[in-house]
């Protein structure tokens, strides 16, 4: 058994090696809290979620790390412009993000650290930088001297002759243009810090490069982000932290966006596309579905039509669950292992679409024996399929999902389940009493009635039970 990665920096599938054995560290750069997040935001930490659980599976401790990004330029002038405090901003969106995690089924971190609890640190590192030729203070700032370490830019694979480093307000006294901030002078009215270079805020790239060293070491597995990441941001870290004498990250693995007509989904675009609005209209699990299941380095093109296939597909997968369960009279536990298909897909480079067609052949399978009454198999069937949904995180009897509302659901979606489970049971009620006193006529009118409202009635050995047509 070998797991394989693409590695950004070495631009191809790699076999993964970690550093210790039985063990995998990951760092993922998490949010930047200056506004709530949308779905393609929430992508990442669910694709870095999948892979958590595929090492687990595989029998790795998995030490995982994701940030959160609690002071920038964005959260200062929002903060400015509403009046409030740069703080709570940061906060409120915090919280946001990690509703978001929680009812998309994404684990909690092993440690979540926050930037602004991770200053000396981040003196720390400046101050070794700095004693080695790589940093220099200039008007209260501190910036990376890019010349001075000659493997920069290799991750993104530009040349340095034709860079253009982003920069910000106040950013003055360099010796060039391409060098970076690694900390920022005060200015009036901002949040502040002190350090032997006076008050002011850190950079961006800094606050990582530390947390990963904080948190995991001189060296650790995988790095991992978003495509938009690789430069400046990661970039920047792999300069900081090899100039510090760190190895850092063995691995670089980068996820795709979600694009709304073919553009990187952005707040600044105005085409984002809310967690907290998404879960009033989808189910979370069929989310999670929705933005889980295409391969982490494919784009995925947002529209309502690719959400509601999604939510059929994953509907034929919760029908099958739901029928065996009731044939079955009680629980079917996840077998050991997953079918050796669908892990010979995870483990080359978490084909997640490969493996879903595993799931979807066995819940075929399983239908069938379903019809021909083999119990004893669609059992089989179920226990293969809820293995593979576990490590997906798409497992609908697992607690996170289980008990008729999701967690993350709103109390909306609850009460209008609730209301039209009611009135259709009613309705079913009517029908096996039209049933019992042989009215067929009757009985097959309102199963009519039934779908042509757009819902599927099936009879159980249980009773009658509805599901909304896929």
């Amino acid at each position: 058994m070998t797991i394989r990665l693409y590695d950004t920096n070495a631009r191809q599938i790699r076999d993964f090696t970690p550093l210790v054995p039985g063990c995998v560290s990951i760092y993922l750069c998490g949010a930047t809290v200056q506004a709530a997040p949308h779905i393609g935001h929430i992508r990442s930490g669910l694709n870095f979620d999948i892979m958590r659980r595929w090492f687990e599976y595989r029998g790795y401790d998995v030490t995982f790390i994701r940030n959160v990004t609690d002071i920038d330029d964005k959260i200062i002038a929002k903060s400015a412009d509403q009046g409030r405090p740069w703080w709570s901003i940061g906060y409120e969106n915090e919280r946001a993000f990690n509703d978001g995690y929680a009812a998309l089924g994404c684990l909690p971190p092993t440690y979540e650290p926050r930037a602004t609890g991770h200053v000396p640190e981040m003196i720390e590192m400046m101050r070794g930088l700095i004693e080695r030729g790589h940093a220099y203070e200039a008007d209260g700032n501190v910036y990376f001297d890019v010349r001075s370490y000659p493997e920069y830019l290799q991750l993104s694979n530009q040349e340095l002759d034709n860079l253009r480093q982003p920069e910000g307000e106040g950013e003055t006294g360099k010796r060039d243009q391409r060098d970076f901030a690694l900390w920022k002078a005060v200015k009036p009215g901002e949040p502040s810090w002190e350090t032997p270079w006076g008050r002011g805020r850190p950079g961006w790239h800094l606050e990582c490069s530390a947390m990963a060293h904080k948190y995991l070491g001189e060296a650790f597995d995988i790095h991992g982000g978003g495509l938009d990441l690789i430069f400046p941001h990661h970039e920047n870290e792999i300069a900081q932290a090899k100039a510090f004498g760190d190895d850092f990250a063995q691995y670089w693995v980068h996820n795709a966006w979600v694009t709304m007509s073919g553009e990187k989904m952005s707040k600044s675009l105005g085409n984002s596309v809310l967690v907290s609005e998404m879960v009033r209209h989808w189910r979370p699990i069929v989310l999670r579905y929705y933005l889980g299941t295409p391969h982490y380095r494919s784009m995925i093109e947002y529209s309502e039509d690719a959400l509601r296939e999604a939510e059929q597909a994953f509907t034929r997968i919760d029908g099958f669950v739901q029928r065996v369960v009731e044939l079955a009279g009680g629980a079917v536990e996840p077998s050991a292992e997953v079918p050796p298909a669908f892990a010979e897909a995870m483990d080359d480079d978490l084909g997640v679409p490969q493996a879903l067609a595993v799931v979807h052949t066995t819940v075929r399978q399983g239908n069938s024996a379903l019809a021909a009454d083999d119990k004893e198999a669609a059992v089989a069937r179920l226990a293969e399929v809820r293995a593979m949904l576990g490590v997906l995180g798409l497992d609908p009897l697992d607690p996170h999902w289980s008990g008729g509302a999701e967690k993350g659901e709103t109390v909306l979606n609850k009460n209008v389940h609730g209301v039209v489970d009611t009135l259709v049971r009613l309705v079913l009620d009517q029908r096996e009493s039209a049933r019992a006193r042989k009215d067929w006529a009757t009985a097959d009118a309102i199963r009519d009635r039934l779908g042509q409202s757009g819902l599927a009635i099936e009879d159980s050995p249980s009773g009658p039970r509805w599901t909304l047509k896929s």
